[in-house]
């Protein structure tokens, strides 16, 4: 090979001849030019930060309805309470459940609906769900639903304890303050210094215990279960343990309270499904302050059911309770954001299942 020596004009000389640049890219046709030539670096924009998508309504309305539903189930709840036995009602409402949600989870899930991966927390699950079930009818038999909604509504903020001392994590003063603020709302409420005060209205407190660990195996169930088994197992749980008990507390009932029992179970199942369509919809930090609503239907439910009007006092402690717990809702939401605190996996199911209580 030749030696390569340079020329002017970007010309090449070899042994055999010098040949210029211009005419070496006179070879080439133009297109082939335009494909091999230098392009003009492009500007590239940096991605602006996503914003908070958009509530969607259907899930608000969804959210809504059911909340309407859960205020019906708690004003049933204290009508049948005034005659049926506890167990004997529980029975009726998870009869009518799980004959419900088989039939609507069954025909599309199958077998699978079945399958679950922890049996032995599902059962556990199952029996503080009849805690809470029970506690609540109790409690509903000898209060307003209005201040029982309101109590049972201390749920979340209970959860601030959980996450502080069973977790490790950092909870900031203004949750804490807001736990106590939600505390002191109960003792407004309550009264324990009044002359109607009895030892059976600290039974709501009790509920929010025993629902807070519902809460956390739901939480640890929805990551290995299917949202519909979770919720079917619920049912059955339910249905087994208060079966094996009706013998012993089997009463004749007049008409309208079985009508008031067979309501709870239809009620409660429509609430859980329509819980399903919000949080399938809308993501469940825009949905969770809308829980609170609740406490204005069963409030509502009292006074057109059985014509109770919460006193000042009692208003006062609803309105610190809410207050709180829409507050502690959005300061957990902008930590999220910030990236103090990691979101937990929550399925559509695991807000469901949260509503089971009820």
């Amino acid at each position: 090979m030749g030696a390569r020596l340079p020329v002017g004009n970007g010309g090449v000389c070899r042994s055999g001849g010098c040949v210029s640049r211009s005419r070496r890219l006179r070879r080439f046709p133009a297109a082939t030019l335009q494909r091999v030539a230098p392009r003009p670096a492009r500007h590239v924009t940096t991605p602006s930060p996503s914003r908070p998508a958009t509530p969607r309504l259907g899930g608000v309305a969804c959210i809504v309805l059911a909340l309407v539903c859960f205020g019906a189930l708690d004003t049933t709840s204290k009508v049948a309470a005034a005659a049926a036995p506890v167990l004997m009602a529980l029975w009726v409402r998870y009869v009518v459940q799980t004959v419900v949600t088989g039939a609507m989870l069954l025909p599309k899930q199958g077998r699978s609906l079945l399958r679950s991966e922890r049996p032995g927390l599902q059962l556990l699950r199952a029996l503080l769900l009849i805690t809470c079930n029970g506690i609540g009818f109790v409690s509903l038999g000898r209060m307003h639903v209005g201040e029982f909604t309101a109590i049972v509504m201390l749920t979340p903020l209970l959860l601030t304890v959980i996450a502080a001392f069973g977790m490790n994590e950092r909870v900031s003063w203004l949750r804490w303050a807001c736990l106590a603020g939600g505390f002191a709302g109960t003792l407004v409420m309550l009264r324990p210094g009044r002359e109607m005060f009895t030892p059976v209205l600290l039974l709501p407190l009790v509920l929010v215990v025993a629902n807070a660990g519902f809460q956390v195996l739901t939480s640890a169930l929805a990551k290995i279960d299917q949202p519909g088994t979770i919720h079917l197992y619920s049912g059955l749980g339910g249905l087994g343990v208060t079966s094996a008990s009706l013998p012993f507390v089997w009463q004749p009932m007049p008409g309208p309270i079985w009508v008031a029992m067979v309501l709870m179970g239809l009620f409660g199942a429509l609430g859980h499904f329509l819980l399903i369509m919000a949080y399938a919809r809308a993501p469940v930090a825009v949905l969770t302050p809308y829980l609170y609503l609740q406490v204005g239907f069963g409030t509502l439910a009292g006074w057109l059911v059985f014509s109770h009007v919460p006193d000042a006092w009692s208003l006062t402690g609803i309105g610190l309770i809410v207050a709180c717990g829409v507050y502690g809702t959005w300061l957990t939401g902008r930590e999220i954001l910030r990236g103090e605190r990691t979101p937990d996996a929550q399925s559509s199911i695991a807000a469901i299942a949260g509503a089971d209580e009820r």
